[in-house]
């Protein structure tokens, strides 16, 4: 087909649901047959965004039972395997959604999981219509599944026992979706498919309804997308999925071509942390059959051409540097070849807001940094420096040279900390904290973790720094010297007396400084509520200025008076002296302490 692409499938879901077992069970039944990519993968998780193309032969025959003698219009389909741990939103394309149409695997028996939910939030901001593949009903006790079958004949054959299981795991997945405002319903109950999301039940072990998912997949993409998929024309653009160093090849880029058409030899310009790069396709390779992207080994065609929408891998020369998940394009040799170029210039430049005060952001790409961003900002959290690829030196610097204890920390999605950084974030004396996940939701939970716990750990460290007010007495036959200095043992009777500090009588009369505390024969700087301490008061004799078994205060700076009242963490006691000394002050000094 000229006029029409193939639309692009994103896979996605919570670890472990069965993402990349369903795509393995679609690729499993092309006539080229290849290694599970589950078995490659290490505790059988997507490591990598990886593409498949599923020709339209291959999904006519699969799908034919439940299309009455119709053919599908497009060309096939061409699958995008997100890891359970990434977020959909990396995947851009002309600022939007690279893919047209999404499939979101929920595992039966477990229901919506964190990183459901975080799919189900992506979907919504991206405004990417998409199908639940209800998978694992094998797993419903009694199931008899039989390879191959269609789920609407599937359940018609199972048990009432059976059913009524399966209704009730369905219903409870209804009102998981209804809290987070999708209205979910079984595709082969679906009046308005613009009303509903598509519910589709199957097992990708056992290959039951799998041709229903793929049948409903490409019935919504060709129903209500024509037009997305009819936008072949103009310049070649493709997102860039990662770049790697290859043997015999050097940098490649692996991409998703998603319009228009490439070919080797092609000038190309790509986004990179240094400004648009200008450069040519020196070759290009298209994995074999149906081999996954992340998975073809040497399995890989040398292609002269290829169409949108494909995943495919390039080599050019000078591809250091460039930013995953920006665009690359095709430069025309027409007039509009400097408005291509403005258009990767504008990638180059991190469209993330900055704050002259704030956190400092990284991840792997472009659009997951946007991701994190946005999250941030939702918050009320600023953000003061952003970048692409792993943390750096300067990240660090930057996070260093906050002015808010509670900025000084850097959060990254999915993204690493080269080793010399991490060395330094290690440090008992390095006040940055380093807060990262390659799930966006918990990078955040954590921080707002952290940032409670150290919150808290300022206002003690403030709290501790406060003068407290206290009362003491005199205690009787314990004046040890009667002035310079006067050495008394007095026994706290509220709040505490700090080195320092000076005594007031109760009439407001004010008496000497605190010069020092001891108990035994150490020295100590404050003494709580309860003890009994020997004191040295400068400026004082004992018999004149006060006697013994006189009750005196412990007295505060004016400029405590506020904190300790907002957030000092007085004891009723505390707060009862401190309401003496205001009215005593305020006296003399109508604003004393306001």
């Amino acid at each position: 087909m000229t006029n029409r692409r193939q639309p692009i499938v994103a896979v996605l879901g919570h670890v472990d649901h069965g993402k990349t077992s369903l795509l393995d069970h679609v690729r499993s039944l092309g006539a080229e047959r290849q290694a599970s990519v589950m078995a490659r993968e290490a505790g059988g998780i997507t490591q990598h965004i990886g593409a498949t193309e599923i020709p339209a032969d291959l999904l006519n025959e699969l799908c034919a039972p439940l299309m009455g003698g119709k053919q599908f219009d497009s060309p096939g389909l061409l699958f995008i395997d997100t890891p359970g741990h990434h977020a959909f939103s990396t995947l851009r394309a002309r600022g939007g959604s690279l893919a047209d149409i999404a499939i979101l695997v929920v595992d039966i028996m477990e229901g919506c999981k964190p990183q459901t939910l975080e799919s189900l939030r992506i979907l919504r901001q991206a405004r990417t219509p998409f199908v639940v593949a209800a998978n694992k009903v094998d797993r419903i006790y009694g199931w008899d599944a039989e390879e191959g079958r269609a789920m609407g004949h599937s359940l018609r054959h199972q048990t009432k026992e059976v059913q009524s299981l399966f209704n009730k795991r369905f219903y409870e997945l209804v009102g998981e979706f209804a809290s987070e405002e999708f209205n979910l319903e079984r595709y082969d109950e679906i009046e308005d498919f613009t009303q509903c999301v598509a519910l589709v039940p199957c097992s990708a072990k056992e290959g039951e309804g799998i041709q229903d998912l793929l049948a409903v997949v490409i019935g919504l993409a060709e129903r209500y997308l024509a037009e997305q998929l009819a936008d072949v024309e103009g310049s070649a653009e493709a997102t860039v999925l990662e770049m790697k160093e290859e043997q015999g090849l050097g940098k490649t880029l692996d991409i998703i071509l998603h319009r228009g058409t490439l070919r080797k030899g092609d000038e190309i310009a790509v986004a990179t942390s240094d400004g648009p790069r200008i450069t040519r396709i020196r070759g290009m390779f298209s994995p074999r059959g149906m081999s996954e992207m992340r998975d073809a080994g040497d399995r890989w065609d040398a292609i002269e051409e290829v169409n949108a929408a494909a995943g495919l891998k390039l080599s050019a020369p000078d591809l250091d540097g460039v930013l995953a998940g920006t665009t690359l394009r095709a430069l025309p040799e027409d007039d509009s070849r400097d408005d291509v170029l403005s258009a990767v210039s504008s990638e180059c430049e991190i469209s993330v807001e900055l704050d002259e005060e704030g956190v400092v952001i990284k991840a792997d790409t472009l659009g997951g940094l946007e991701a994190l961003a946005s999250e941030l900002r939702e918050r009320g959290i600023p953000v003061r420096h952003a970048g692409i690829g792993p943390v750096n030196k300067r990240d660090l610097r930057a996070a260093e040279a906050a002015g808010e204890p509670l900025q000084q920390v850097i959060l990254t999605f999915c993204a690493p900390v080269l080793a010399d950084v991490e060395a330094e974030l290690a440090d008992a004396e390095c006040e940055v904290k380093h807060i990262g996940s390659d799930i966006i939701y918990h990078t955040l939970e954590q921080f707002e973790e952290w940032r409670e716990a150290r919150e808290a750990e300022l206002k003690e460290a403030q709290r501790e720094q406060l003068v407290h007010p206290g009362r003491i007495l005199v205690l009787k036959d314990h004046t040890f010297r009667r002035n310079n200095p006067a050495v008394i043992g007095i026994r706290v009777l509220a709040g505490r007396i700090h080195v320092g500090q000076r005594l007031m009588k109760q009439d407001g009369q004010r008496l000497g400084q605190v010069k020092s505390i001891r108990t035994g024969d150490h020295s100590i700087k404050e003494a709580s509520q309860g003890d009994e301490v020997a004191i040295s008061v400068s400026g004082v004799t004992v018999g004149r200025h006060f006697d013994e078994e006189d009750v005196l205060l412990v007295d505060i700076p004016a400029s405590h008076v506020r904190p300790l009242q907002k957030e000092g963490g007085l004891t009723d006691v505390e707060f009862e002296v401190l309401d003496e000394l205001i009215a005593l002050h305020r006296k003399d000094d109508h604003f004393w302490g306001r």
